[in-house]
């Protein structure tokens, strides 16, 4: 055993000074007696009151000079050679992606395991090593920067929490290595399962080089997990929605699992399945109700089974119906493609063409389009009417203005839907005297109106008065900024586009609609915060959020996206023995290196008991017992 400060030891000089207080204090306790006559001890107590006397055995001066004893050895901070993983400049990368959620350790998780080998490694550190602790998920993060304090380096080990996402071990490496300049005696160290970088030839982890030595301390033990690879949605017109969704078994037995669908909530299907080892199953639904909002699915093991699922975090998923996400117009036209293609072009719209020798379908949609045809009945919704042929109850059509030389097209410039729409140089030769009560004139002419717009009926009407096939319009720009600014009036668009859902750690894009001034999101356990900027990246739990945009704390637009855990090498959590570091392949680290155990904690523990004890001996002798039992008065008889 040695010594990093044994200057310290000079401090057991402070049992002189504690010695002599023992021969020169007076040894005297105050009692209350009835006569000092009584007290037979006074004369020993004035032999007492004399100075420099011979020192008597004394628990409370034995257990005062062990004190001092025990806190002097601690400041000199003993320390025994131990076998060490590393020493000098050390990073230590400590692995918190998904797959450490796995519970194969012996106590807990096998985060819970690297928590205690990196704990190991700090205690066994030299006198000059420094350390940092880099958290290793979607996005590294220093926990602590280099230091040689144990203390900090062990608050930010334990302070630290697994993530629900994928490693960024390219990142990691990077900011690990960029410590290193200067550092003639670098060490990166990887607590890690292994997982989150495959290389599907040899399933191991591609890392790039870095400077100094490396080494591997792999966790966990077993492979045997379960979980849901994919899940997707998808409608065609006329046809109700379909589910896709696949299951995995990443471990080496076959396993039986209980899959369940829930929609919007619901129960609505559950199954017996068995998965290959090594294998996947695909199921398919093809009749999901044509509403639906949110689906999840989720798969558990039966109470008999005989496997062993390890990782709960892919074992659930999330979809948002895709027609949720974007606008739905359907197109009734006898073959105008100028209409299909520049509704296709918008982004958040889906564009379904229609058969107008069969009518209007079943299927609800967003936005109704009629080019140059009328449906008997109008629906009950969203139109975009082009060339009327015919007058309806909601507008009346007259006979048609010719003559381009009169044209004298005139927008209307206070209304913020014709903002950057500019008609001054589309030619049309012809166009129908269209009227409606309801409806402004957006654009107009010397002969009548061009583009009307209102609502009528809780539903919003756009009027094109005249057949663009008979214009230059579709071959200008002023087409495609004329379509989305009425798009944007129909419905407008919606504050997220993400119907295919996101991984955890992914951004989202975020786009303010018209009149909004804050963007509120509600997280899977319920809690809401405002999002700042045009990018959400708080993506760090799996479930479904929901975006809400709002203008003077009134809800103008909503949607829902899934974040899930859809990441096969973290799925795959068989630990590796080895990963490839540049050329260089790594196997699991021995311990070569030499290192120092220190104990002056549990010396300084020690005093704090043994004062403790010298605390209550000194209470108990102060304590004086009863020397005499009070009188009793009796009576006498007469």
């Amino acid at each position: 055993m040695s010594f990093l400060t044994p200057l310290a030891l000079i401090a057991g000089l402070l049992a002189i000074p504690i010695l002599l207080l023992y021969m020169l204090r007076l040894r005297r306790r105050e009692v209350t007696v009835s006569s000092t006559f009584l007290w037979q001890q006074i004369l020993q107590d004035r032999e007492a009151n004399t100075p420099w006397q011979k020192l008597r055995r004394n628990l409370l001066l034995f257990l005062q000079l062990l004190i001092l004893a025990l806190l002097v050895f601690a400041l000199a901070r003993p320390y025994v050679i131990v076998p060490a993983v590393s020493a000098g400049q050390i990073a230590l990368l400590l692995d918190a992606s998904v797959s450490m959620n796995a519970t194969d350790a012996p106590d807990s998780t096998r985060f819970a395991e690297a928590q205690r080998l990196a704990l190991d490694m700090v205690n066994t550190m030299n006198a000059g090593d420094v350390m940092t602790v880099i958290r290793v998920a979607d996005q590294p993060e220093v926990l602590s920067p280099y230091t040689g304090d144990a203390n900090a380096l062990r608050a930010a080990i334990q302070n630290a929490e697994p993530s629900h996402a994928s490693a960024d071990w390219n990142a990691a490496l990077t900011l690990a290595a960029a410590g290193s300049a200067g550092s003639a005696d670098f060490n990166a160290v990887i607590i890690s399962d292994g997982g989150g970088m495959l290389n599907p030839s040899d399933d191991s982890i591609q890392l790039p080089a870095i400077p100094g030595d490396l080494q591997y301390i792999p966790v966990g033990t077993a492979s045997s997990n379960v979980a849901i690879s994919a899940l997707a949605t998808r409608a065609l017109p006329g046809e109700p929605p379909q589910l896709f969704t696949q299951i995995t078994n990443y471990g080496n037995e076959d396993a039986r699992v209980i899959f369940n669908l829930r929609v919007d909530g619901s129960l609505f299907a559950a199954d017996e399945v068995t998965i290959p080892a090594n294998g996947s199953i695909p199921l398919a639904l093809d009749e999901l109700p044509a509403t639906f909002t949110t689906i999840q699915a989720g798969v558990t093991l039966p109470t008999d089974a005989t496997t062993t699922d390890y990782l709960a975090d892919d074992n659930s998923a999330w979809a948002v119906n895709s027609t949720s996400g974007g606008r739905r117009a359907l197109v009734m036209t006898e073959g105008n493609l100028f209409i299909e293609q520049v509704l296709r072009s918008l982004p958040g719209v889906e564009a379904f063409r229609g058969d107008i020798n069969r009518g209007l379908p079943i299927e609800q949609f967003d936005l109704y389009v009629f080019d140059g045809w009328l449906p008997a009945t109008l629906p009950d919704a969203d139109m975009l009417v082009i060339n009327p042929p015919r007058s309806t109850p909601l507008f009346a059509v007259g006979a048609e203005s010719q003559g381009t030389a009169t044209l004298n097209p005139r927008v209307r410039r206070d209304d913020p839907r014709m903002t950057f729409v500019d008609f001054s140089t589309v030619n049309i030769l012809q166009f129908r005297q269209v009227t409606a009560s309801w409806a402004d004139t957006l654009i107009s002419a010397d002969g009548g109106a061009l583009l009307l717009a209102g609502e009528q009926n809780s539903s919003q009407i756009a009027i094109i008065t005249f057949d663009l096939r008979d214009s230059d319009l579709p071959l200008q720009i002023t087409f495609p900024i004329l379509m989305s600014a009425l798009l944007d009036w129909f419905t407008p668009p919606s504050v997220i586009n993400a119907p295919d859902g996101l991984n955890v750690g992914d951004t989202l894009p975020i786009t303010l609609p018209p009149g909004a001034d804050a963007i509120n999101v509600t997280y899977p356990d319920g809690t809401t915060r405002a999002v700042q900027g045009a990018a959400f990246t708080d993506t760090a739990t799996p479930g479904l959020y929901t975006v809400t945009a709002l203008a003077d704390v009134e809800t103008i637009s909503t949607g829902q996206f899934a974040v899930n855990v859809f990441d096969a090498g973290e799925s795959r959590i068989s630990p590796r023995a080895s990963i490839i570091l540049g050329d260089t392949v790594v196997t699991t680290t021995v311990e070569e290196e030499i290192g120092q155990r220190e104990f002056w904690s549990w010396l300084a523990l020690g005093a704090l008991l043994v004062l403790l004890i010298e605390w209550i001996a000194y209470h108990r002798r102060m304590t004086a017992p009863t020397l005499f039992r009070p009188l009793t008065r009796r009576s006498v008889p007469a």
